[in-house]
């Protein structure tokens, strides 16, 4: 069903195309808007589609049946989604998400393209895990419309998002985001921009804490993630969790709390920055603490 004339923000830009950026894409366009997904490269976006049909499939097996119902039809939902490496093309969006990896040279390079072609009233949510969402927007000409919108893996079967509200960002922009994130059937939690927000300041924290378990021989990662999940009751152990947003991921984020506190609670792993050089990202490169088909 076409909801584009219900929806206040019907086209939307997504940069990056790596595991965030495929989830919120194909979110928006399973609740019904257009979506302008954008990369550096073909073979990014080539895997991102790949990423997309993939998702749907989960969807359809995992998903509850409303998740199901405003998935619609996996077809209709994929020619929703342009793949483009030109941000030219965002000129026409009325909202754009950002979803590159966690570095800050990275980030503030993207800022600076999207403020050349997207126009003056477009707000910028940062789907960040630790950068200061004050920081990101002191690069742009519109602080007060950058806010950020942190996404939890995988984004379409996950209901809530945190929104963090920058030094400057305004009310009216906290309003869209909240309207925006129920177009997509989502809920959210407002806080205060702090390094980490309230979610990564305490999950990368147990993340690093779990690694070290099983750097230090404690525990095999299979026994760390089994007793968090056995005496806890929670759906994934921190090291399966580690494996599905990605070692590298979680490495960036662990560096930037260390850099912003400078407490050495926040000091990654030896065996965190092992695994990474390795190449074992987790789930998307195949192997992590696990391995993959």
């Amino acid at each position: 069903m076409d909801r584009s004339a219900e929806l206040q923000y019907p086209v939307v830009g997504v940069v990056g195309a790596g595991v965030m950026g495929v989830g919120v894409a194909q979110s928006l366009a399973q609740s019904g808007h257009d979506v302008v997904l954008v990369d550096v490269s073909e073979a990014a976006l080539a895997r991102a589609r790949m990423g997309i049909r993939n998702g749907l499939r989960a969807v359809t097996l995992f998903g509850s049946a409303e998740d199901k119902k405003r998935a619609g039809d996996p077809k209709a939902v994929l020619e929703r989604v342009a793949f483009t490496t030109d941000y030219g093309r965002l000129a026409g969006a009325d909202f754009v998400v950002e979803n590159v990896t966690e570095k800050w040279d990275i980030k503030r390079e993207v800022y600076a393209r999207l403020e050349g072609v997207c126009r003056p009233e477009i707000i910028f949510a940062a789907d960040t895990s630790a950068i200061s969402i004050t920081r990101i927007g002191s690069v742009t000409k519109r602080p007060s419309q950058v806010v950020g919108m942190h996404f939890m893996n995988p984004v379409p079967l996950k209901p809530m998002v945190e929104v963090i509200r920058g030094f400057h960002t305004s009310p009216e922009t906290l309003g869209a985001a909240k309207r925006f994130l129920a177009e997509m059937g989502k809920t959210c939690v407002v806080v205060e921009d702090a390094p980490g927000f309230v979610s990564n300041r305490v999950l990368m924290l147990t993340i690093n804490e779990a690694i070290f378990l099983v750097q230090d021989q404690v525990a095999s990662a299979a026994d760390v993630d089994r007793i968090f999940k056995g005496c806890f009751e929670h759906k994934m152990g921190p090291l399966e969790t580690a494996d599905l947003i990605g070692l590298d991921t979680i490495l960036y984020s662990i560096e930037v709390l260390y850099e912003s506190f400078n407490d050495d609670k926040y000091r990654p792993c030896p065996l965190l920055k092992k695994m990474v050089d390795a190449g074992l990202h987790g789930r998307k490169s195949g192997r992590g603490f696990y391995t993959y088909e």
